[in-house]
């Protein structure tokens, strides 16, 4: 197992990708820190996880709210001794036009998916400095790489994510700790009213030389590989995990 012995932090835990992330980490022997505002300590999943026989946390944390997450890698700590791999996945989606987005949907999104990836990310650090190891991985989209309609809150948070990696990654190397994120082109919740719209996803899909949209379980294992050893010469890069749709 190529993670035996780590304990990874999984923030948006619940379902979608964070699911099938925790999954992949879990049957790689990771013990897990499970963190969304509405997960269970009873829920299906973590039941699955724990027969695994790794050993499971679950939190529930608001990502935008710095203390809460500060407690979060506090209660990690207190629980597993350290730290050793974040997934930084945690994120809403509020679209509109730009003429009309409001103040309130600008500001939700932002404070969740920038605000509260960065948060997680200086949280985290600061014990992995102390064990000079540690491996982080931010999630950002295809939105946040070329842009986007009807989503400028969601694609400058996600681009504000793939300039984040760069600037951390250069300050973290030094302390062994790898910084790097995908961007992924899955069918969840988020996704779905793209995937399942006839109109929408033919759009889509005729930008994806593959010609289909991924499945959650197809992002666990590139989350893996950072995770893991294999990716210890790899820090500050984005893997796009979306069928080709953009190709750096």
């Amino acid at each position: 197992m190529r993670l035996q012995g780590k304990v990874a932090i999984v923030t948006g835990a619940r379902k979608g990708i964070g699911e099938a992330v925790a999954l992949a980490l879990a049957r790689e022997g990771a013990d897990l820190v499970m963190v969304s505002r509405s997960i269970q300590s009873d829920s299906e999943l973590v039941r699955e996880i724990e027969k695994m026989g790794r050993r499971v946390f679950v939190k529930r944390v608001d990502v935008g709210d710095q203390s809460q997450v500060e407690e979060m890698v506090e209660d990690t700590l207190r629980n597993f001794g350290r730290v050793d791999v974040l997934f930084n996945n945690a994120g809403i989606y509020k679209p509109a036009m730009l003429w009309n987005m409001t103040a309130e949907q600008w500001d939700d999104v932002i404070r969740i998916n920038l605000t509260g990836a960065f948060y997680c990310l200086q949280a985290v650090a600061k014990p992995m400095m102390k064990q000079k190891s540690g491996s982080i991985i931010n999630v950002t989209s295809s939105a946040g790489l070329i842009g986007t309609i009807g989503q400028v809150n969601y694609t400058a948070a996600k681009g504000g994510i793939y300039a984040l990696t760069k600037s951390a990654a250069k300050e973290l190397a030094k302390y062994g700790i790898r910084v790097n994120t995908i961007a992924p082109m899955a069918d969840t919740d988020m996704t779905a009213k793209i995937a399942h719209d006839p109109k929408l996803s033919e759009k889509y899909l005729e930008r994806m030389p593959m010609g289909r949209f991924g499945q959650p379980e197809e992002i666990g294992p590139a989350v893996v590989f950072f995770a893991s050893d294999e990716s210890s010469y790899i820090t500050g890069q984005t893997l796009c995990i979306d069928g080709g749709m953009v190709m750096l």
